[in-house]
């Protein structure tokens, strides 16, 4: 199923959005879900989607159609799929951090690096 990079980012976005939201009930027989209006006013605070608000629900709207999310009692919930495509943009990106976790970490070198001076 071809996502669009948008549509991307918002399903990765509400997995963190109820990974964040429910870290303190973990173990707790509960958990706690959020509407589509909820969700959408998070997103624009954040700042980091540019969409409009419509946008943002056409979007979630698409991803519903896909059948990747859907709603019980309007509140948002992923399906198998969903969580299946989520998974896989978590490894995905997983790779990348772990890439730039390991560089932060500045361990010598086998061989000697070299000094320029930039102009």
């Amino acid at each position: 199923m071809k996502l669009t990079k948008t549509e991307r980012l918002i399903l990765f976005s509400l997995s963190q959005f109820y990974s964040s939201i429910n870290q303190q009930l973990v173990k707790k027989p509960i958990r706690l879900e959020t509407s589509k209006i909820t969700f959408i006013e998070h997103l624009l605070q954040s700042g980091i989607i540019t969409k409009r608000e419509r946008a943002l629900y056409k979007n979630l709207e698409a991803l519903e159609d896909k059948k990747l999310i859907e709603y019980e009692n309007r509140m948002i919930k992923f399906t198998d799929s969903g969580l299946r495509i989520v998974q896989k943009i978590d490894r995905e990106i997983k790779q990348f951090v772990d890439v730039k976790e390991h560089f932060k970490e500045l361990k010598k070198t086998k061989r000697k690096l070299q000094t320029v001076i930039n102009n």
